[in-house]
């Protein structure tokens, strides 16, 4: 989606503009979902589903909830790879204050872009977005003023009762009882690829959680790996986002860690809280 070019003028395709498609693409969650069985980290659960959002923005969970076949994407290097000090860490601080429970406040730099990218992609890949409040709270809080109305209706469509039936959660977003809900994205790093004095376009490289704990769970919680392009507007002495775009990876190879049970997750959730985040 691409908010920023077409103003959310709706494409033949179905998205926005001529690049309203986005493609995610997680694990099959097949065979043994949380008892005893390790499960293989190199199986073929490796297949990878495709799904076109309305709006294109951390839709994780809908393509987990919708499953089907779809093509595969490849990136190809080039020699002109950044320095090691262009992505390291830059030591700012993080933001101190909050709207809607989302950091917000960010110096106008790019610096300032990239953590408002970090911090928005991480509440737009939130489990707050299942219940109808919170997600409006979080779309005004992050989105321009020009593409509110846009983002908000996208939204409302995509996170539909239907979606959250078949994920397994009530109309509220809510997980049954004796189950933990988990949708958590976890930026990884940002870059920018194009920056003005107002405008500035940031990647972030994301780790994404998401599934339901306990026994009877047939949606284990998995990870994913995925690259998030935001385009950022400097309005009301903040960044804002226009609109965003999504691919796959890049993936790493899954490591031989054994598969914890569903009790473990469910505590390490509600344990352990997420970040604000900084460049």
């Amino acid at each position: 989606m691409s908010l920023g070019d077409e103003n959310g003028a709706r494409g033949e395709g179905g998205g926005y503009g001529g690049t309203g498609q986005t493609r995610t693409r997680l694990p099959d969650a097949t065979g043994d979902v949380y008892g005893g069985a390790r499960r293989s980290t190199r199986s073929s659960s490796r297949s990878l589903v495709t799904v076109v959002g309305v709006v294109v923005l951390l839709i994780a969970a809908i393509a987990f909830a919708n499953r089907g076949g779809g093509d595969s994407t490849s990136n190809t290097g080039t020699s002109d790879s950044p320095k090691t000090s262009a992505t390291t860490a830059s030591g700012d601080k993080p933001v101190t204050s909050k709207s809607a429970g989302v950091p917000t406040g960010y110096p106008h730099t790019e610096q300032g872009a990239q953590s408002a990218a970090a911090n928005y992609a991480a509440a737009l890949g939130s489990d707050g977005m299942f219940n109808t409040d919170k997600r409006h709270e979080i779309v005004r809080t992050v989105a321009d003023a020009s593409t509110l109305d846009e983002l908000q209706a996208g939204f409302d469509r995509d996170y539909s009762a239907a979606l959250l039936d078949k994920i397994g959660l009530s109309e509220d977003g809510g997980a049954p009882s004796g189950s933990t809900f988990v949708n958590r994205t976890l930026p990884v790093g940002t870059k920018v690829t194009s920056s003005s004095a107002d405008a500035t376009t940031v990647q972030v490289w994301c780790n994404s959680l998401f599934g339901l704990t306990g026994d009877a769970s047939t949606n284990p919680v998995t990870s994913g790996w995925f690259t998030l392009t935001v385009k950022l507007n400097w309005a009301e002495d903040d960044w804002k986002v226009l609109g965003t775009s999504q691919k796959s990876g890049p993936t790493p190879v899954n490591g031989d860690n054994p598969v914890s049970g569903s009790d473990e997750i469910g505590k390490a959730v509600e344990e352990f809280g997420g970040f604000t985040y900084a460049r």
